[in-house]
């Protein structure tokens, strides 16, 4: 099957589904969307109000598998970052939608003691996860809408590199990782989720229908060891 060209000169192809897609590193970037305390560790904000996170471990490993490949292939790396300051400023109150949806805001409301401590700046909580911590000259892009292009800079930052292309690995799947897949096929970006280098809110038959959305109506998939190993040989050429 010919690959789907997404860049003028395009030298890597990843075998995704439901076909392979052929990039360039230099107009490819990888998003890690929310790789943080709060959705991935025991203590944090998703295990508080009753999700699974015993499964985290193998996907921040995979999580990181792409990310050490995306830095030695030299990819743009954005990582978004969700919460809010302690005053909650972005949360916009109740006549904000996320007023009501954000179980973190739902949570802190009903038990007053815990305002402040879950995805809050400056917080455990808020961190990103040791294995995927930013190093100098990566973005960090805050943000507190589940799309990480929803009131950021992300998209500025992608188009002033002229980038066409974007892998994603995060959580959760069927929250943020979708929410910012959707708003990158709208603005005309070629998108890759890492299935396997994300994690969802809930059963596993969450995840199923988002990858089903993504390989079906906004993109492509991959598992983490092809991207991985794809970008590894963009890195051997590089050298």
């Amino acid at each position: 099957m010919t690959p789907i060209p997404t860049a003028a000169g395009a030298d890597l192809v990843i075998p995704a589904r439901p076909e392979p897609i052929a990039i360039h590193p230099a107009t490819t970037a990888l998003v890690v969307v929310d790789m943080q305390n709060a959705y991935l560790s025991k203590g944090g904000y998703l295990d508080r109000v009753g999700f699974d996170v015993s499964t985290s471990a193998p996907v921040i490993a995979a999580a990181a598998r792409v990310l050490e490949a995306a830095r030695a292939a030299g990819l743009f790396i954005a990582h978004l970052q969700n919460g809010f300051s302690p005053e909650q400023t972005e949360a916009g109150g109740p006549t904000a939608p996320v007023w009501y949806k954000s179980n973190a805001l739902k949570y802190m409301r009903a038990h007053p003691q815990e305002r402040g401590k879950l995805i809050t700046h400056g917080t455990w909580d808020h961190e990103i996860v040791a294995e995927l911590t930013p190093r100098p000259g990566e973005a960090v892009v805050p943000k507190a809408r589940y799309s990480g292009f929803a009131g950021t800079h992300l998209e500025q930052l992608l188009r002033a590199r002229g980038i066409t292309t974007l892998l994603l690995v995060g959580v959760n799947t069927n929250v943020c990782v979708e929410s910012t897949l959707r708003d990158a096929y709208h603005r005309e970006f070629f998108a890759l989720m890492v299935p396997d280098a994300t994690l969802q809110a809930g059963p596993a038959h969450i995840y199923e229908a988002s990858v089903f959305n993504v390989e079906n109506f906004l993109g492509w998939t991959a598992p983490a060891d092809a991207v991985a190993t794809a970008l590894s040989g963009a890195a051997r050429q590089a050298a």
